[in-house]
């Protein structure tokens, strides 16, 4: 199964405020430009900083026909290994 974790919050907070190191940062802004991309993957696994900004990036991805999205909620509930 081909999955990714996407950190939909903004640059500073992922860069300052810590994140999952096998995440990547599509900050909720930019999330459409990288939509093409995500229709990849088998599973998107979602975080931000509480869980909430996850909800408005999964429903613009579902307008966009991606339904395969998991709200994790904050970051920190994340495991690499």
């Amino acid at each position: 199964m081909k999955s990714i974790i996407v950190d939909v919050r903004s640059v500073d907070e992922f860069n300052m405020d810590g994140h999952a190191p096998c995440s990547v940062n599509y900050p909720l802004d930019q999330l459409e430009s990288h939509i093409d991309e995500l229709r990849g993957f088998d599973e998107i696994i979602m975080v931000c900083r509480s869980g909430n900004r996850v909800n408005m990036a999964m429903a613009m991805l579902a307008a966009n026909g991606i339904t395969n999205v998991i709200n994790k909620g904050p970051w920190q509930n994340i495991d690499c290994n």
